[in-house]
């Protein structure tokens, strides 16, 4: 009977009364502050509303840096480092010096690149530097036995870089000879 509200001799109390209050009180501390030293307001106003300012200039700034267009198409940046889209014969000896030195994962990377290189050369697709390889896939301008070969030297390229599965040297060979034969398919389209 007694917990109706109609019984209830306290106000209820809000979840965020203690924010008000706090608001209120430090209201009451500024008008105090205004009447009783006046130099002090105002020297406070001054500071917090440079202090504004500032802020509003580096939120600026920090929104301009985010949406601003890039300046340099031909690089792409990655954790702050340019790296240059260089030619197929670039790539390619970038790929056999990585083998030699026993980097065979970052070796297909490049080996990879060189053959994308080479079929945008071919018209066979169109190379963009934000392009993943499985894009490339559904693009690719060969005959049926190519775009098989292409889908699964993805795959290789995939499971070893992204999947941690060790790659040797037997691994790299074979997916520089998939690579060269899947040339072979684009005249044929």
């Amino acid at each position: 009977m007694f917990a109706h509200p109609e019984y209830r001799w306290t106000p209820p109390r809000h979840p965020l009364q203690w924010l008000r209050n706090w608001w209120l009180g430090l209201l009451d501390w500024l008008g105090d502050l205004s009447t009783a030293h006046p130099v002090a307001y105002y020297g406070l106003l001054t500071v917090v509303s440079i202090v504004l300012v500032l802020l509003l200039v580096h939120i600026s700034y920090v929104v301009w840096r985010i949406v601003r267009p890039s300046l340099k198409t031909s690089t792409a940046t990655a954790a702050g480092v340019a790296v240059v889209v260089l030619d197929a014969r670039s790539h390619l000896a970038r790929a056999e010096a990585l083998a030699r030195a026993g980097r065979y994962a970052e070796a297909l990377g490049h080996r990879f690149l060189a053959v994308v290189l080479q079929l945008e050369r071919d018209n066979a697709l169109r190379f963009h530097a934000s392009k993943t390889p499985a894009e490339y896939v559904g693009e690719v301008r060969l005959d049926e036995t190519g775009r098989t070969s292409f889908a699964a030297l993805v795959a290789r390229l995939y499971r070893h870089l992204f999947g941690a599965v060790p790659c040797d040297e037997a691994a790299y060979q074979e997916f520089g000879a998939t690579a060269e034969e899947i040339r072979s398919h684009v005249a044929l389209v």
